[in-house]
């Protein structure tokens, strides 16, 4: 009798989570005003870190809504958007969604913002998606070139990320490559602003 309770209470709360997720994205889609878009994606960011709300994150398509808030003008939007993709891209079934839809170029575009939680999202981002198949994608030059440029920042959080990426990402032969490129392609990316 504890055992089938438990249960109904827990599939409760699994219902009750359901909805609250749905009533964000709702109000994400129906309201005019950034700054209440902007916390609807901050909440749902956060609860992306949760495993329990995976299901019901793919099942709204906030994947989706991650996404394509990585391609905002509104850098509040891009910086929840890889956010919430940093912290559910560990999960199988998430990973592979990211990288059937363009996922790993969305987060590439992000290390040239200016916002410094952006990029530390997206490298941290491009580390978790790291797979045998997309591993050629994310250690192309550029990227290795990018984050060489990361490693010599004065920023710590950054250098630290960008050094991590570089050793355990990328192969030795494909840091000293990038390093003997002539055409520096990375250049144009500035530095997160600390």
């Amino acid at each position: 009798m504890a055992t089938s309770s438990r249960y109904l209470q827990s599939k409760s709360q699994g219902q009750d989570r359901f909805d609250y997720l749905q009533a964000l994205v709702t109000e994400f889609q129906d309201t005019d005003s950034q700054d209440s878009k902007e916390q609807v994606l901050a909440n749902l960011a956060n609860f992306a870190y949760d495993p329990s709300n995976y299901q019901y994150l793919r099942q709204l398509q906030v994947i989706d809504l991650f996404l394509d808030m990585l391609t905002e003008e509104n850098e509040r939007f891009v910086e929840f958007g890889i956010g919430g993709l940093c912290n559910l891209c560990l999960e199988k079934q998430n990973k592979e969604y990211i990288l059937q839809n363009n996922g790993v170029q969305a987060v590439l575009d992000c290390l040239s913002s200016s916002n410094e939680d952006t990029v530390l999202s997206a490298i941290t981002t491009l580390m978790y998606l790291t797979t045998p198949l997309s591993r050629q994608e994310i250690t192309a030059v550029p990227v290795i070139q990018c984050m060489l440029r990361f490693s010599l920042s004065k920023n710590k959080r950054l250098s630290n990320l960008a050094n991590l990426f570089l050793e355990d990402i990328c192969s030795a032969d494909d840091v000293e490559n990038a390093r003997n490129v002539q055409t520096h392609t990375a250049l144009g990316i500035p530095l997160p602003k600390e």
